[in-house]
């Protein structure tokens, strides 16, 4: 591959602006999927809507970005490498720009789900955009730190979209929070322009693999769309079944396909070496376990144990800080000493920390934040003792494996598909824990009306209305009779406690993935070590990649 301008050090100016370009239009896609969440009602109540009902329009907002940026992702990382990294990417970055300004200016909920999706398919530039663009800039310890650096303020932004929304809400207006992108926008752009140099695939062929490209957003789209409005109508309704048929026939062709194209969107190839292919499996059950946990902690502190949303959103900064504060360091850790005992050390780490929260009572002391009294910020015991040690140990498992997890997958495969690589790696990663949820969210259905069952046997807990007023990991409804509120809790307890254990078995499976699949990179002893680990797969030839809202909506 040919590249203009070379390898950049870590801590040189040239190499903090790239990434300052890279972490900003990367963070801002994360940001975009949580500061919208706490906007949602506010949304529903301000725009009028002939078509969708307010909380229709709500989620369709919400899930439409997700959903046009997960199906896209895979064609996004091929046009990166295709095209050049540095051009797709500025499109991107004005592409987002852009649809920020249509959605703080939307006048109906109709165009602002045009508008949200629109957004999602240009960040979809952004993420594997923002990965290949690392790997051309930096090699060795500093390639490791950087990734770091991207996965920490990828967590960052995560953290502080909710806070963020609210605050834009509470003192200005809902369109703020689309609108705040724009200044980020603008200097990520002025970044990209001046500081990242264009490098691209050299030996890729003239011609691009549409159809590959169409096959590959059915999959990934027609996945997600199904298992959302499947769990959304409660697996009643069957135009969900149909879209998620459709996303198995085209993910089952899609290789196929693949394996028949004389110039294939992604070379399968890629999964000849060893350590992209573990990584993938490895991401496909973490990440799942990642996200699910986050969803179902989420209800279950607000809902079960009545955390109130600021409460809920302190309740999870102290394993947030690890990945914030240590990432870049593990990072280079594993640039140096291979990233295998990071990636198995750091899932195992999660597993303990979910299984601790498996142990919690149903009567756990809520944790209730008001701003104007400075004594509700300190946590009670209950928090203290079954909240804390699971935040700490799952932060820090996450710390310990993350930033390795993406320096692993991106010297796994030649450099010249690393936005393609980066690409399948992040759909992976989207479409997991959908498909985690989904399943869970049977198992967890099953358990909550089963033990309330057991518990009132002349309650009626099956019909349709019965199951609008109550529901698994959500609070009693208003007016329940003492008992009924006290089963309730106990029942959503039981089928939270089942939800983490499985949580805790992807972990763990996951770790156990790594320990045996991953590989580290051969340094011949007294050598010195290359500047990239080389890739275990050779280069192809020229003609050979919110929280509560977000809950509610799911369950």
């Amino acid at each position: 591959m040919t590249r203009v301008g070379g390898s950049h050090a870590y801590e040189s100016a040239e190499g903090r602006w790239v990434l300052v370009a890279t972490v900003l239009g990367s963070g801002i896609v994360f940001l975009d999927s949580t500061i919208v969440t706490v906007a949602l009602p506010q949304i529903g109540r301000d725009l009028p809507s002939p078509l969708f009902g307010a909380l229709e329009g709500q989620s369709y907002v919400y899930y439409g970005y997700l959903l046009s940026l997960s199906a896209l992702l895979v064609l996004a990382g091929a046009l990166t490498d295709h095209h050049g990294r540095r051009s797709m990417y500025l499109v991107g970055l004005v592409g987002v720009a852009l649809t920020s300004v249509l959605c703080g200016l939307a006048p109906n909920m109709e165009l602002l789900v045009v508008f949200r999706v629109l957004q999602g398919a240009a960040g979809a530039l952004l993420v594997p955009g923002s990965l290949a663009i690392l790997t051309a800039a930096f090699h060795g310890e500093d390639q490791g730190r950087a990734f770091g650096v991207w996965a920490g303020a990828s967590a960052l932004t995560t953290i502080v979209g909710p806070p963020v929304g609210g605050a834009l809400v509470a003192y200005g207006s809902w369109r703020a929070a689309f609108l705040i992108n724009v200044p980020l926008l603008a200097l990520a752009v002025y970044a990209t322009l001046r500081h990242v140099v264009e490098s691209r695939d050299e030996q890729a062929p003239g011609r691009f693999d549409w159809l590959g490209a169409g096959v590959v957003a059915l999959a990934v789209g027609g996945l997600s769309l199904g298992v959302v409005r499947a769990g959304a109508e409660g697996w009643r309704d069957p135009a969900a079944f149909v879209t998620l048929g459709v996303g198995v026939l085209a993910t089952v062709g899609f290789p196929w396909l693949m394996a028949r194209r004389r110039d294939p969107l992604v070379p399968l190839s890629l999964f000849r070496s060893r350590n992209f292919s573990v990584t993938n499996v490895s991401t496909l059950l973490v990440y799942g376990a990642l996200y699910v946990m986050l969803q179902y902690f989420a209800l279950f502190a607000i809902g079960t144990l009545a955390y109130n949303e600021p409460a809920f959103g302190l309740a999870a900064i102290p394993g947030d800080i690890f990945l914030v504060v240590f990432a870049a360091r593990f990072g280079a850790l594993a640039a140096r000493h291979g990233p295998r005992v990071f990636m198995a050390l750091g899932p195992a780490i999660m597993g303990l920390g979910v299984l601790w929260l498996a142990r919690i009572p149903a009567d756990s002391a809520a944790w209730v934040v008001k701003l104007g009294d400075p004594s509700s910020f300190v946590p009670p015991s209950g928090y203290v003792i079954d909240v804390l040690p699971a935040m700490v140990l799952f932060g820090l498992g996450l710390m310990v494996m993350v930033a390795p997890l993406t320096a692993a997958l991106m010297a796994s495969i030649p450099e010249r598909h690393s936005g393609v690589a980066s690409a399948v790696n992040n759909a992976i990663s989207r479409v997991g824990p959908q498909l985690a949820g989904a399943l869970l969210f049977v198992a967890i259905t099953a358990s909550f009306y089963g033990a309330l069952a057991d518990a009132l046997p002349g309650t009626d807990v099956s019909s349709p209305a019965a199951r609008e007023r109550i529901s698994p990991l959500n609070a009693p409804p208003s007016g329940a009779s003492p008992e009924l509120a006290t089963a309730i809790r106990e029942a959503s307890t039981a089928a939270f406690r089942l939800a983490m254990v499985v949580v805790a078995a992807l972990c763990f499976a996951g770790a156990i993935v790594n320990a045996l699949g991953i590989r580290n990179p051969r340094v011949r002893e007294g050598a010195a070590p290359a500047a990239r680990p080389e890739p275990i797969c050779p280069p192809m030839p020229a003609s050979g990649a919110r929280v509560r809202q977000e809950v509610q909506t799911s369950i």
